[in-house]
């Protein structure tokens, strides 16, 4: 056989779109990927770029996949081989071994070449019916099908020849490098709902800085713990988080003396809204991101959300708004947050729920709520100077 070389061939979306802002988007994901498999102690590889590609060399190549396919950015690894000669010769003969070894109990097959150098001799589809025709001739097992082969081979044709099959291509989560589009911050609870929100605005390339309330004594450390360990989660996605902690006890028992019981979740959602403005300006965030679905409780009614949203003037994103229950679940259980999230300590908005909270309620009675209320602010103020902050 000719000599080859074992790689991860590392393919990405919607960067290739970016035009002349385009490399920096490549650096970024490839600051991402090398800062993973650092964490993750990986020595000896080396990764280079690619014509709409980044490729990765080096021993324990299939240990390293999880530690790639998490990023953002990224929609698919293939595990493959690449050419040291760049003839149809060698194409044929390597071609040939590679599915001799990976071809398993397939028995339908076809050949996808992609020539990304339109200097190469031959178009593709004469390259692919070519090899098609060496690999029956020494495989005659093989039969052809073009639809839904049991076995795709695939030749990508760039600066250097790279060979895999869609059986090694491992999927990748898609959107843009971590921190690409500026940075939000994430109101985060220990509920399902808020990691999966910032999981969905990291995805778009939002760096995340989270805020967590804590209430102690009427919430526990393993409430807070649990929130930590969520963090921790996210982070392996977003690649980091910086967290902060904010004792919310005395806010919230301020709150509860000075509001009417059915508007009580209102206003502390607008107050921790407010925080986290406060917290967005510090950290130079151009957005708040919030674990919101339309309708799901009666703080998420359209009523509830407008009324909140007046509690700031920073843009808010809510990737949940329009998600079932059901599709929220499903996520946090594909991302790992879902486990963490049903241990039975709860979070303080839980604990202080009114019995019949206001559905519909009208922006200018709680302004006016708002108004009365001349300690608050410092109260918020001196909360922040005081958080807990931790990075992941």
């Amino acid at each position: 056989m000719e000599k080859t070389q074992e790689i991860l061939l590392i393919k990405y979306g919607e960067i290739a779109l970016r035009g002349g802002n385009r490399r920096i988007y490549e650096n970024m994901l490839l600051d991402a990927i090398r800062k993973n498999l650092n964490r993750a102690g990986a020595e000896g590889f080396s990764m280079y770029r690619e014509q709409g590609r980044f490729v990765v060399e080096g021993q324990g190549l299939s240990a390293l996949l999880p530690h790639i396919t998490c990023i953002f950015g990224i929609t698919s690894v293939c595990r493959g081989i690449r050419l040291s000669e760049r003839s149809l010769d060698a194409i044929h003969a390597c071609a040939l071994e590679y599915t001799q070894n990976h071809l398993s109990d397939s028995t339908t097959f076809k050949v996808t070449t992609k020539r990304a150098d339109k200097n190469f001799p031959k178009p593709s589809n004469e390259i692919s019916a070519d090899l098609g025709a060496h690999l029956l001739t020494h495989i005659p097992t093989l039969k052809v099908k073009l639809e839904n082969p049991d076995f795709n081979l695939i030749v990508e044709i760039r600066n250097s020849i790279y060979i895999y099959s869609q059986t090694t291509e491992v999927q990748g989560p898609g959107g843009l490098p971590p921190g690409s589009a500026g940075k939000g911050v994430l109101l985060l609870s220990g509920g399902i709902d808020s990691p999966v929100a910032g999981y969905l605005a990291a995805k778009r390339g939002i760096g995340i800085t989270a805020i967590y309330f804590h209430s102690p004594p009427y919430t526990s450390e393993r409430a807070k713990d649990k929130v930590l360990d969520i963090a921790k989660q996210l982070a392996h996605h977003t690649g980091k988080i910086k967290l902060l902690v904010v004792n919310f006890t005395e806010i919230q028992l301020y709150l509860t003396d000075k509001t009417p019981s059915a508007k009580i979740t209102l206003l502390l959602k607008r107050t921790m809204l407010k925080m986290a403005d406060m917290t967005a300006q510090n950290e130079k965030a151009l957005a708040l991101i919030t674990g919101d679905a339309v309708g799901q409780v009666a703080s998420q009614t359209l009523h509830s959300l407008h009324a909140m949203t007046g509690a700031t003037n920073m843009p808010i994103i809510r990737p949940l708004a329009t998600y079932d229950k059901k599709d929220i679940v499903s996520l946090a259980q594909k991302i790992g947050t879902f486990d963490i999230s049903i241990r039975p300590f709860d979070d303080c908005c839980t604990l202080f729920l009114p019995k019949n909270p206001e559905t519909k309620p009208k922006l200018s009675i709680i302004q006016n709520i708002e108004r009365k209320m001349d300690d608050l602010e410092q109260m918020l103020a001196t909360a922040l100077l005081q958080a807990e902050i931790y990075e992941f």
